[in-house]
Parts: C-alpha cells; structure tokens; sequence
C-alpha cells in the first residue's frame, strides 16, 4: 500500500498518538510501541522536552532518532501563544520545522478558534515551519488552510476527548474529495472501530491520544487502533460493494445448480 506522505518524508502506518494522560513515560513508550506510530505528537506547554534540564524529558523515553516529534500548541488559545510556543519547540528540537497547530476557542469543548488558527497557520508557514492544523470539520477552512500552505490539514471527528467518535461523516467526505493534502482526523475516535470508519472514508490517517490512555489496557488498545487503521485502509483501497436496500443479491450464484 502506498505510504503516507507529509512533507516530503513517506511513514509506513497511518497512525500518529499524542503522549499524554499516561501514567509514566514507560507506559506512554509501551503503547507507541505497540501503536505501530511513528509520528508522536508532544504538547510543548505541559511535557518537558529539554525547557527544564533538572527534570526528566520524554525524549529520553521516546527518543528522535526512532520517532518524528510531532511539538504541538495544546493549551493555546491565541495565534500569538502558538507561534511562540512553535518557536521555542523549534529551538528545542534543533530546528525541527514539522509541528502541529491548534488554537483552542473554548477551555471547556476544546473546539478550534479558526480565525486565530488561519493567523497562526499563515504566520509559521511564512517562518518556514511545516504545519500540520488542528480544525474544524469545515471544508471551506480546511481549504483555506491548506491554500496557506499546511501540510496537513486535521479536522475533528467530534470534541477532544470526547470519545464520541465520527459525527459528520458527511462533511469528512467533502474536505477529503477536495484536498491536494493529507487528510488526518484529529480528536474524538473512542474505540478502534471509530479509526476503521474514517479511514474507510478515505482519510489519510488518524491521530488519538486519550482513546488509547484512558482505555483499560492502553498498550492493548494501541494494538487494537493500529489493526483498525489498518483494515479501513485496505477496505478504502479495495472499494466496498454498492448499498443495495431491498435488493437481495445471494452470496452463491444460481445459474448451474443441479437439477436447475
């Protein structure tokens, strides 16, 4: 199967995991690990990555050699916080210019506030960064923000952390036929059926992080998302028969049969 693709570098699984809400960093490394992902998505503003040499830093436990850091602006909730925050990853991480944007509007749903993340989004394009955005499932922003430059464009499948899975498949479709960009949902997958769904919709991929960490077993969940991912692609690629209401179609055929 072809690979994903952003920003010029190809990954094999088309499942990227964030890194918080675990318990330790062994755990959060036990479930990447069997997540199969090799995009890890950090939040800047709550994970230590180096801002604080006297404490442990997750990259000691999910080191840049074996995975792409994924810096993102959790927490923020104006263009100017992300871009700082952006800015200072950027310097922690040798210059490393793939990142994930998200500009919260509301400290309570989590939902985007698309004008400052359009704002953000064009100012860090301009600094060179390489922006993978947290959306809305709108498909006319989503084509503004890949018309400013994103890599990747992320609309939600409902609110962050809801659990709620996919509630407007509908307007997935319409951001997906219309993009030249990867396509990733973002936020509310619950269960592995959530992530086979939307890549049975035709997105690019899927980025969770509390359907894994607050599952039971999060390592044996993460295997479980990782096979979802898996079978919606293979099922998106192989093309599922028409819907037929009403019309019985039998499995065997009936012409030849004995006696016939």
């Amino acid at each position: 199967m072809h690979q994903l693709t952003i920003a010029g570098k190809a990954y094999r699984s088309r499942l990227l995991v964030g890194t918080g809400k675990y318990k330790d960093f062994a755990e959060t490394r036990a479930a990447i690990d069997a997540s199969g992902a090799e995009i890890v998505t950090v939040a800047v503003r709550r994970v230590n990555i180096g801002q604080d040499a006297s404490q442990p830093s997750l990259l000691d436990a999910v080191p840049p050699s074996q995975f792409t850091i994924l810096p993102n602006t959790a927490g923020c909730y104006t263009a100017d916080d992300a871009v700082r925050t952006l800015r200072l990853a950027r310097e922690l991480l040798d210059g490393h210019p793939l990142c994930k944007l998200e500009v919260l509007g509301d400290p309570t749903n989590l939902f985007p506030n698309m004008p400052e993340t359009l704002k953000a989004a064009a100012t860090l394009v301009k600094e060179g960064f390489e922006v993978m955005v947290y959306c809305a499932d709108d498909p006319i922003q989503c084509k503004m923000l890949e018309d400013i430059g994103c890599v990747a464009v992320m609309p939600l499948a409902s609110l962050i952390g809801s659990g709620m899975g996919i509630v407007n498949p509908w307007n997935l479709r319409l951001i997906i036929d219309n993009a030249k960009v990867p396509i990733i949902v973002d936020a509310g997958v619950g269960t592995a059926s959530d992530a086979t769904i939307a890549m049975e919709l035709g997105c690019d991929g899927v980025l969770m992080n509390t359907a894994i960490a607050h599952a039971k077993d999060p390592v044996l969940m993460a295997s479980a998302m990782k096979k979802g991912i898996e079978a919606g692609r293979e099922a998106f690629l192989a093309g599922r028969m028409a819907r037929k209401y009403y019309s019985a179609d039998p499995s065997s055929p009936t012409s030849g049969l004995i006696g016939s």
